[in-house]
């Protein structure tokens, strides 16, 4: 099952992701349509876009009393169904990323749905540090990478090239 996920060390809080991701579910750019947040904090000089992990053992989907949350088979996505949705809020309680929003003014909740398995966030991403990907996939590239500043630092060090 592919996710998305970012990079908060190249992310640079532009927003593109938010505003497209809006722009897909509501037709505009209203950031309160949008299922992805950028978190930036400028103390720690650190952007962290956050969104649905899309969790194999999803607590929204075992605690939703009216069955409107379910896994769609195609993508892998934990997906809400508005129209069951009967607004009582225990999947934002039950969801431990806070990736589910509530939408007061049509009554639901909403959160992530990878877009049908092409995720406009991702496709927006001008840095492209959102990767629609396997969650080991991600784990494995941050792993070489870090591997090779290790290496880069340890040669310096010893004086080599």
């Amino acid at each position: 099952m592919r996710i998305v996920v970012g990079d908060p060390e190249y992310c640079v809080a532009c927003g593109d992701c938010v505003y497209s991701c809006a722009f897909a579910h509501g037709g505009g750019f209203d950031r309160e349509s949008s299922r992805i947040t950028v978190s930036f904090s400028p103390e720690d000089r650190v952007c962290l876009p956050l969104t649905c992990m899309q969790c194999a053992e999803a607590w929204c989907l075992e605690v939703c009393p009216a069955g409107a949350i379910s896994r769609d088979l195609g993508t892998g996505a934990v997906v809400i169904d508005e129209e069951r949705c009967a607004g009582c809020k225990m999947c934002l309680l039950a969801c431990p990323l806070g990736a589910v929003r509530f939408d007061a003014a049509a009554g639901v909740a909403r959160k992530c749905d990878l877009c049908g398995g092409d995720p406009a966030c991702v496709r927006s991403c001008t840095v492209d540090v959102l990767q629609y990907c396997e969650p080991g996939e991600i784990a494995d590239a941050r792993r070489e990478s870090l591997e090779g500043r290790l290496r880069a630092v340890y040669r310096r060090d010893e004086g080599g090239s």
